[in-house]
């Protein structure tokens, strides 16, 4: 039987339109523009970019639902000039592509203006006949994909399907959340899905949210017990292989067989920090090389740690990052 070997990504697809504003007008007011840019953005465009930058030799294979316009023609163009299976990445004529305008004050405060677009209509049928050969798929956001957010009878949602439709064909699975605060339908949404996953990667904020647990001490620090408490109630809830939940101060990660492990990032002082907005998603791709590698799952989170950090020196999610080597290298430093 043939090795698998490569990554699918899955989810929501999307460009974001930064803009700099010299200051945020009152109601009814303008504000001047004095630099605008446009970057690719999302969990399965962040994911497989920071991975092909990587030039690790990984097949990489994209899978969304994008609109007939301008901004899904540069997602196209984005993936081709990455070289990254765009095969399943469909377009439709019923929405546009989705997009955030994002406004940055001089202070580096964002704020977001989202169109969720073509990714509310992406559904089951989108992923048929993905490539057999691939080792890796993985799923986000979950709580931002409206028709696979839905209610399942047998499944509990129609997310927790897919993924046991990916798992009975052989792939690893993983999935990444979105952090919305006071959701309520975290534990409703996430739940389901568990049972179905191989890795679970999320970070201190939806720990927080699924678990209902504080993860941050008074003094702002992270709660190290509370956050190995909420990756046991993960496992236990059925991931199978690897939950790791990771923060700006370090990531904790465990494992149903091994006790868990808290392993600190390196520190970067603010005035370092360009932009955090792909941070998490080059978090995720380092962690998801090191799955697929067979790495331990400290190497895999110190890697992760090394894409993530490459990630805030940059504004955007992609600019920054980095290729293996460069990355193993900071990592033996």
């Amino acid at each position: 039987m043939m090795e698998r070997k490569g990554i699918i990504a899955a989810g929501n697809m999307l460009v974001d339109h930064v803009h700099q504003i010299i200051q945020w007008p009152e109601r009814g007011w303008l504000a001047e523009i004095t630099h605008s840019e446009r970057s690719t953005g999302g969990a399965p465009l962040n994911v497989l970019l920071t991975l092909a930058k990587m030039r690790a030799g990984l097949p990489l294979q994209a899978v969304g639902l994008i609109g007939q316009d301008s901004d899904g023609d540069y997602i196209m163009a984005m993936l081709e000039q990455y070289h990254v299976n765009r095969q399943h990445v469909q377009r439709t004529t019923f929405a546009p592509t989705s997009m955030s305008q994002v406004m940055t004050d001089p202070s580096g405060q964002r704020t977001f203006f989202h169109s969720p677009g073509a990714n509310r209509l992406l559904d089951l049928p989108a992923f048929d006949q993905l490539d057999s050969s691939m080792k890796i798929f993985h799923l986000g956001y979950l709580l931002l994909l409206e028709s696979l957010d839905m209610p399942d009878d047998v499944y509990g949602t129609r997310s927790a399907r897919l993924l046991a439709q990916m798992h009975d064909a052989g792939y690893e699975t993983c999935l990444d959340l979105v952090s919305r605060k006071g959701d309520p339908r975290y534990q409703p949404l996430v739940l389901p899905a568990l049972r179905h996953l191989d890795y679970l990667v999320i970070n201190e904020l939806e720990a927080g949210e699924f678990s209902g647990l504080e993860i941050r001490l008074p003094n702002g620090e992270p709660h190290i017990a509370h956050i190995a408490a909420a990756a046991r109630e993960l496992l236990d809830a059925g991931v199978r292989q690897r939950v790791v939940i990771h923060c700006a101060e370090g990531a904790w990660g465990e494992t149903p067989e091994q006790g868990g492990m808290w392993i600190p990032s390196r520190k970067l002082e603010p005035r370092e920090i360009i932009g955090s907005v792909g941070a998490g998603d080059a978090f995720c791709a380092g962690f998801l090389y090191g799955c697929h590698e067979r790495w331990t799952l400290t190497e895999s989170i110190k890697l992760a740690h090394a894409c993530a950090r490459a990630s805030l020196l940059c504004a955007n999610a992609i600019d920054g990052a980095k290729t293996l080597e460069e990355l193993q290298t900071e990592m033996s430093d």
